[in-house]
């Protein structure tokens, strides 16, 4: 019998599947496999726990950022608020100031005004009486002003009597 090459390629063939059998190696190519299936499933669980986790902190980072900027809005509205009433406090304030001023200053006004009138009367009376004066001793002589000053005495009585009466 001969045997062709085909035959002892199948022979040889058969001989190395029953060495692989015998060596246990498509059992270790497949536990190789399930051991790579089971790091990548790990892997992936991993990946989603951590995608996950992700997403929590992104979730928890935006609440505290919208309540910041909540709390940042109520700050600059307070902010305005005082410094509004602090404007018009200021403003009342410098009025009340102002309107004070110009009280004193009227005040200050009439009393010169008062003063100056005063001052006038007096320069008036001055210059009238000097005047007078000057008149009487350039027109009147002794005798006349012993007769006016013994008339006015006598009229002051008369005055006096219809007062007292």
């Amino acid at each position: 019998m001969i045997f062709d090459a085909t035959f002892w390629v199948a022979i040889s063939f058969f001989i190395f599947l029953g060495l692989l059998i015998y060596f246990k190696i498509p059992k270790r190519i497949q536990n190789i496999l399930d051991e790579s299936i089971k790091n990548i499933k790990n892997q992936i669980e991993n990946a989603e726990q951590l995608k996950d986790e992700a997403k929590n902190l992104l979730n928890i980072q935006e609440k505290k950022l919208s309540k910041s900027k909540k709390e940042i809005s109520k700050m600059v509205e307070d902010a305005n608020l005082s410094i509004e009433k602090n404007i018009l406090k200021t403003n009342a304030e410098f009025h009340s100031l102002m309107e004070n001023k110009k009280k004193e200053a009227d005040q200050r006004i009439v009393q010169m005004k008062n003063q100056a009138i005063k001052d006038i009367k007096n320069v008036s009376i001055t210059i009238a009486l000097q005047s007078i004066e000057k008149l009487l001793k350039k027109s009147v002589d002794k005798s006349k002003l012993d007769k006016i000053f013994k008339a006015s005495i006598e009229e002051t009585k008369l005055a006096l009597k219809k007062k007292s009466s």
